[in-house]
């Protein structure tokens, strides 16, 4: 129980524990037995009820008892009296259960299913809730069955709610009745209740308790989660807003068949080299949505000359809920090699309903978008750059600098997201709810040192910038929210991996935000077999430390993307980067081939290195499974099991790699360093993926 110290059993106490140990052992062995027996009768009833007054952990015995009940209701003539008696009965054993161990999970379930059937007082069950509720106000069972309860009585809302404020005024440190008023709230205000609108209103006022409970007790963590709460309530919007897209809106696409087109007048921002006849499309939301397809997406083409398209949504677990959408749109052969000339693109999102975010919330900010694709005829020279080998040394980078006929790529840059009205016009009382948020923990911050209220400001700040910046064209507080997250790392060491993944959004977000800031850690690609150098960016995100990746809506027009020297865990958002063709992953903490699910969703991926990570090093993954097994997991679904592979290695020891690399049309693959890469893995590697030319810098014959 909260803040209650283990003692040293007494000698005594030991007497007793064996006794009921006994005692345990006698009920259990005729329970099991009148359980195989199907005996539901009074007395095996009675055997049960006291079993479980001394182990209400016993699921079995639960679930023995639900079928006697059904097997006693269908002997039992129509009588309600009858029914009321036996279901009654049920309630008596689960609050005997329970006064014995009121956070059993299975008493509480077994009560709802009861309650379920009817013919019981629900009234008794909110008195009942009042007396174990002051036993322990926190008991987040007790919520959750106040909850299911209360939607039986089609109590009102705002009634719960007070119940809400009367135990947080009680006790500020209980956590359930916070995160309760948080689900009551949400749902008022979506219904935009009387009393609850405008939605300003009623936050400030949730502000204005949650602070008398943080500086009442700033070392209780109970109102900060709430307040947590409380600021996503104030920054999100809540309709998804179309945030980013590839192509761009205005932008120029250059399309060619040639890998190694090089033309001094084209910016290889804009540049867009494809083999397969398609350009994909990429749609990039605020948040997880549903219903993007032909109705609710309209793409005017001459590419789009079969009809309608098919929008596929970017998830690594099949759902068809995702935050990125793509789709691809075909061009025919014969054009690449045709007169050179611009095809006009426009594409027009939630002009039709039918867009809806996970939280249930509509698209309703219809937008419109458009680009040109000019598809360059080009005849490719088999004798020129047909199949060297990427190299990712320091020395095949130089620092991006514009050629003098070439055209401005700040300018293409500047149109990588799209500006959304609504998002630029930030209501004053947001921007003013953040920057009060600020001056008080600051206030506060200088009084104490505390973790969490630390942690607070650096998400205070993160607000403010996220809110503000697009109009103010400026990250105001960005270092100070990398130094704190910097000082929490040191401070808080337990939460070492959660402070590193916002350090490493903060700097990504810092990283990407300008143009300027971008341009820094962009690098043209040097050929190493010539002096010819070629037309690909590479954006180098080396050597930062980054242990999760984020602001990818601003690297949707990455082909070359450098991340190897991280602590990267996770490759998690960068199945978004479509257009992504080479990709450096070695040197960072990357535990197995599960971590590089988001793979299998970049289909034009050619050249990866992932050396040096830790595959094979640990026996299961733990980030994603217990059971090593394909059945764990939901994105290989699709697995046909009759597929053989044949060779040296058995495909059951390898079918993560099998899944990871067998839809891929790698020409290069570095694996080397991995405890998994040995010679017979190797030789497995190239039998799934033939497309192979380069393994771990060595040519295949």
């Amino acid at each position: 129980m909260h803040g209650r110290p283990r003692t040293a059993p007494k000698p005594e106490d030991s007497a007793d524990s064996a006794v009921r140990v006994e005692k345990l052992r006698s009920l259990q062995s005729q329970f099991l037995s009148d359980h195989h027996n199907k005996i539901y009768t009074k007395e095996a009833l009675e055997v049960n009820a006291k079993l479980l007054e001394i182990n209400p952990e016993h699921y079995t015995a639960w679930n023995y008892r639900k079928l006697a009940v059904e097997h006693r209701l269908s002997e039992s003539e129509p009588d309600p009296d009858s029914v009321k008696s036996i279901l009654s009965e049920e309630l008596r054993v689960v609050e005997s259960a329970l006064k014995q161990n009121y956070k059993s999970y299975g008493a509480w379930h077994h009560r709802k299913w009861v309650l379920s059937k009817g013919h019981s007082s629900i009234d008794h069950e909110l008195r009942l809730l009042g007396r174990f509720q002051k036993v322990d106000p926190r008991n987040f069972h007790a919520w959750s069955y106040r909850r299911y309860v209360a939607a039986l009585m089609n109590r009102s809302e705002v009634d719960e709610l007070q119940y809400t404020t009367d135990m947080i005024n009680t006790n500020f440190s209980n956590y359930s009745a916070w995160h309760n008023r948080s689900i009551l709230l949400s749902n008022l205000l979506k219904r935009k209740v009387q009393g609850f609108f405008p939605k300003e209103k009623v936050l400030n006022e949730e502000y204005e308790l949650v602070h008398q409970a943080l500086f009442t007790d700033p070392d209780d963590q109970s109102a900060w989660f709430y307040h947590l709460w409380l600021l996503d309530q104030t920054v999100k919007a809540d309709a998804p807003l179309l945030i980013s897209s590839w192509p761009a809106h205005d932008s120029n696409l250059i399309l060619s068949g040639d890998r190694c087109l090089d033309d001094c007048a084209l910016s290889a921002f804009n540049t867009f080299r494809s083999d397969s006849g398609t350009i994909p499309l990429v749609l990039y939301f605020s948040q997880a949505v549903e219903g993007v397809n032909s109705c609710t997406v309209s793409v005017e083409s001459v590419f789009n000359t079969k009809g309608e398209l098919t929008w596929e949504p970017l998830s690594t677990n099949n759902s068809q809920t995702a935050q990125v959408w793509v789709t691809h749109l075909n061009y025919p052969e014969e054009k690449l090699h045709s007169s050179e000339a611009y095809y006009p693109v426009e594409v027009r999102v939630g002009h039709s309903q039918g867009i809806i975010s996970s939280s249930g919330f509509h698209y309703n900010h219809p937008s419109m978008f458009a680009f040109k694709v000019f598809v360059r005829s080009v005849e490719k020279d088999p004798a020129e750059h047909g199949g060297e080998m990427i190299s990712w040394r320091d020395e095949n980078f130089l620092l991006y600098e514009t050629r003098p006929q070439e055209s401005n790529p700040l300018y293409y840059l500047d149109q990588l997201n799209i500006k959304d009205s609504h998002e630029q016009t930030s209501s004053m009382w947001r921007a003013e709810t953040i920057a009060n948020e600020i001056a008080l923990f600051r206030e506060l911050l200088s009084e104490i040192n505390c973790k969490i209220g630390k942690l607070t400001l650096a998400r205070l700040l993160v607000a403010h910038d996220t809110l503000l910046s697009p109009c103010a064209n400026k990250m105001v507080y960005s270092e100070e929210v990398i130094e704190l997250y910097s000082d929490l790392m040191k401070l808080d060491p337990p939460h070492l991996q959660y402070y590193k993944d916002e350090y490493s959004l903060a700097l990504l977000q810092q990283i990407t935000f300008s143009r300027e800031s971008l341009l820094r850690y962009c690098f043209r690609h040097i050929d190493e077999t010539s002096s010819f150098m070629s037309n690909s960016i590479c954006l180098r995100l080396n050597n930062l430390s980054l242990s999760r990746m984020g602001s990818i809506e601003k690297l949707l027009w990455v082909q070359m993307l450098d991340l190897s020297h991280n602590e990267l865990r996770s490759i998690e958002g960068l199945e978004a980067i479509q257009l992504l063709s080479c990709l450096n992953l070695s040197d960072n903490k990357l535990s197995s081939f599960t971590a590089l699910g988001p793979l299998r969703q970049l289909k034009s991926l050619k050249v990866l290195d992932v050396s040096r990570n830790e595959i094979g090093l640990h026996s299961i993954d733990t980030t994603r499974y217990l059971c090593s097994s394909p059945l764990s997991h939901t994105e290989e679904i699709d697995w046909n099991r009759d597929e053989i592979v044949t060779g040296d290695v058995n495909l059951r020891n390898c079918w993560e790699a099998f899944l990871i690399f067998r839809g891929l049309n790698l020409t290069q693959l570095d694996i080397m360093g991995n405890a998994v890469a040995d010679e017979k893995f190797k030789s497995f590697l190239v039998k799934i993926v033939p497309t192979l030319k380069w393994l771990d810098g060595g040519e295949l014959h």
